[in-house]
């Protein structure tokens, strides 16, 4: 069975993939995109990053991603994380969004691998303890 990528992983290959478009935009000099803040991406270059199918990279940022992130403001607006459609463009990314997602992701993930790494040393140290005994 073909390893699926991470949550993680495709966040922070479309960030790696997409952050000079994101910051190279300029709404009066060749105005590549409709919007500063969605930024389109290609989720067959994304795919092929990962050897996997197209609709799997795309389901996982509209079905899961979107549900996951997406969010109604009090005046009834939407923010999506990936989006159909913006302006003109499509399969956007709301890419500020998708940065803060990143760093929480990586936040969480580092605090995991540092409970993890002290559980697997009390482990050795008590494993240890019980053969000196």
């Amino acid at each position: 069975m073909k390893k699926l990528p991470t949550d993680l992983q495709i966040i922070k290959a479309i960030y790696n993939m997409y952050y000079n478009n994101f910051i190279n935009y300029d709404k009066r000099e060749n105005k590549t995109r409709s919007s500063k803040m969605y930024v389109p991406i290609d989720i067959e270059i994304i795919s092929k990053k990962f050897k996997v199918d197209p609709d799997l990279i795309f389901g996982r940022l509209y079905y899961h991603l979107e549900n996951k992130f997406g969010y109604t403001n009090d005046d009834g607006s939407k923010v999506h994380f990936f989006t159909l459609k913006a302006g003109s463009d499509k399969h956007c990314v709301h890419f500020p969004y998708l940065a803060s997602v990143l760093a929480t992701m990586k936040s969480e993930n580092r605090k995991f691998l540092i409970v993890t790494l002290v559980s697997i040393v009390a482990l050795i140290l008590s494993l240890i303890a019980i053969f000196i005994k």
